[in-house]
């Protein structure tokens, strides 16, 4: 699992790659929390995740509860693996998904 970043000062993207599971998401999110300060927007590009485990699904759920105080977040390009993973832990209803 990796992630890369592109940022412009405001918005930051965030593109996972591989797999998100427990193995790397305490990693994942304290670098990320590193990542979003002074974020406005944080979108997150889906398309190379190869899988999320509920502790990816944490992640997100974090990054997002974090965003509420101070902007918003997307989540893009979610791929048809992950998509029925968000349709069975019902997170299509807690992410923006775009």
């Amino acid at each position: 699992m990796k992630f890369e970043k592109s940022d412009n000062g405001e918005t930051l993207n965030i593109s996972l790659i591989g797999e998100v599971d427990s193995m790397n998401a305490n990693t994942i999110e304290t670098d990320l929390l590193k990542e979003i300060e002074g974020v406005k927007n944080l979108i997150f590009d889906l398309s190379e995740l190869e899988y999320i485990s509920s502790a990816g699904l944490r992640v997100l759920l974090s990054m997002q509860k974090r965003m509420k105080t101070q902007g918003s977040m997307e989540v893009r390009n979610t791929n048809e693996e992950v998509m029925q993973i968000f349709k069975v832990s019902g997170f299509v209803r807690l992410l923006n998904l775009v």
